[in-house]
């Protein structure tokens, strides 16, 4: 399911068909439940966009929770290569609860799964999702809606910031239920005096039309 070979060449991958059309309409559907999310972030209260976006409350729903147990040993698995080319001592427990028990100890408790919302004239400025100095290095994100039919425009970007060179951009075309695995802050790149790091952030662009949404996965806890 996990790319290796292209996470490390490009810094994330896309997994097709991750989820069917139904889950990812129930999940959408989920946000007219609000006491499933501890809050509720508009985005340009805030300075992060335009849009909002909800956290899910433990115990997460069915379906996120599977998708985040089934997601994270393969990623521990990059996650730890990715420590050891970068020098950086932390490695990964094969289990997810024993990561988040890590997190809960040291302060970060709190749930960081999300329900994304944009409708026209939305977008996501580029970031990145850091909650804490304790800091998984992958995310995921699973597109919830079909575009040319829910909406237009939307596309999920990446910037990768290069040393001594300007930053490079990606647009990552996704279909309903697809989903990209990215790195969440700084990953390894291989350059010609040897490996390097590399930051990248992510964002959206404009929603031209319509409503889209987006379930975001990530493995570490919030302070």
């Amino acid at each position: 399911m996990i790319d290796d070979d292209t996470l490390a060449r490009d810094g994330f991958c896309v997994l097709p068909r991750l989820l069917d059309a139904a889950a990812c309409r129930d999940l959408a559907a989920s946000w007219q439940a609000p006491e499933r999310f501890r809050s509720h972030v508009v985005m340009q209260r805030h300075g992060y966009g335009q849009g909002d976006y909800r956290y899910f409350a433990y115990p997460l729903p069915g379906p996120v929770e599977a998708l985040r147990q089934a997601l994270y040993p393969a990623l521990a698995v990059v996650a730890n290569r990715w420590n050891a080319a970068l020098g950086v001592a932390a490695r990964y427990p094969d289990r997810l609860s024993d990561w988040l028990a890590h997190c809960h100890a040291n302060g970060q408790p709190r749930p960081t799964p999300l329900l994304l919302r944009y409708g026209a004239g939305d977008y996501n400025c580029l970031h990145r999702d850091l909650y804490g100095p304790l800091v998984f290095p992958l995310q995921v994100a699973v597109l919830l809606s079909e575009p040319g039919q829910d909406f237009e425009g939307g596309e999920f970007m990446l910037v990768e910031q290069r040393p001594r060179k300007q930053s490079r951009g990606t647009v990552v075309p996704l279909g309903r239920g697809d989903a990209v695995a990215f790195a969440v802050n700084q990953r390894p790149a291989q350059g010609t005096r040897g490996v390097h790091r590399t930051a990248m952030r992510h964002g959206v662009s404009t929603i031209r039309r319509g409503e889209r949404f987006t379930l975001g996965l990530i493995f570490h806890d919030a302070a």
